[in-house]
């Protein structure tokens, strides 16, 4: 019990020296004010120029948490960090964080699981022989805590990006129509908008400045957003780039496809709405309402037959 204290002491009094090193570097505060009228790809590609101005849990702790875990990394299988680099990618790599980073945060999480349990079941019960038991089902858990967190991410990145491809088509198509070039046209687009398809839009035309080729290009922002309608659009423009289809048109076509798919899926959803309504109808709603109506009634008749005095 003593050694728990002690570790739970140590525990607290970092949490506290975190909390006053992060409120002593006000630098980082004023620097945020200025880069927050800059766009998302903009913040990125400055925080990358200048290494200095990321904060400083990226700067300091996150490397510190990766190089602890780099003895813990050859046990991890190959197949199971693929996964999650996967993962990463498609929810667009929130905060910054790497592979390296996750299971940094996936082990803190089972340590913080295992010691809470222990904590718990010892003041409640006292150290017995089911606390290692109980105290290893939560470590388990607790490691996978942030795999339900990064598919939340995931899921709420594609929404965002499945919202947002109709508009940016359409901008995208009136500045083509308008006679900028479609690398121009993106560009534009970019530094105009904000969200995650317009990061990986930003991404993919900093691939083809780079040399890669405009259809991998294309696919790799397919690969990256997993959506259907990306998917899609990819196709289309890459079928346009081959066989030299004019770029406007197949841009018209594909905004006009994009807002007749929301608009399909917004009344799938509204017919959705009423079979979602009838679960908390009949369990929460439907009871109150019997008790009112029928509850004055059930005590009458109670009476009647003395059954309630």
């Amino acid at each position: 019990m003593d050694v728990l204290a002690v570790l739970l002491a140590g525990v607290g009094a970092a949490l506290l020296a975190f909390t006053v090193f992060d409120l002593l570097f006000s630098e980082e505060r004023r620097v945020k004010r200025r880069l927050a009228g800059l766009s998302a790809y903009e913040r990125s590609q400055v925080a990358d120029a200048a290494p200095v101005l990321k904060p400083f849990g990226e700067r300091i702790t996150r490397p510190l948490g990766s190089s602890l875990l780099g003895g813990l990394r050859a046990l991890v299988p190959d197949a199971y960090v693929e996964r999650l680099r996967l993962r990463l990618t498609k929810a667009g790599n929130p905060r910054g964080i790497e592979v390296s980073g996750l299971l940094t945060y996936k082990a803190v999480c089972a340590v913080v699981a295992y010691i809470t349990c222990v904590f718990v079941y010892g003041l409640f019960r006292g150290f017995g022989g089911g606390v290692l038991f109980g105290s290893l089902v939560a470590a388990v858990v607790g490691f996978f805590v942030p795999d339900i967190a990064l598919w939340s991410a995931v899921n709420k990145r594609q929404l965002a990006v499945r919202r947002a491809l109709p508009d940016m088509l359409d901008m995208l198509t009136i500045s083509v129509e308008a006679g900028l070039g479609f690398d121009q046209a993106v560009a534009k687009l970019v530094a105009n908008s904000h969200g995650p398809l317009a990061e990986e839009f930003a991404r993919m035309l900093q691939e083809i400045q780079a040399g890669i080729p405009r259809t991998d290009a294309y696919r790799h922002l397919a690969e990256r957003t997993d959506v259907p309608e990306v998917s899609t659009f990819v196709t289309s423009m890459v079928q346009a780039d081959v066989f030299g289809i004019s770029v406007s048109n197949v841009l018209r076509s594909q905004a006009k496809e994009m807002r007749v798919k929301r608009r399909q899926r917004a009344e799938e959803i509204a017919q959705k709405a009423p079979v979602k309504i009838v679960f908390p109808l009949v369990l929460c709603i439907l009871p109150a309402t019997l008790i009112v109506v029928l509850g004055p009634a059930l005590v009458s008749i109670g009476r009647a037959f003395g059954l309630i005095p």
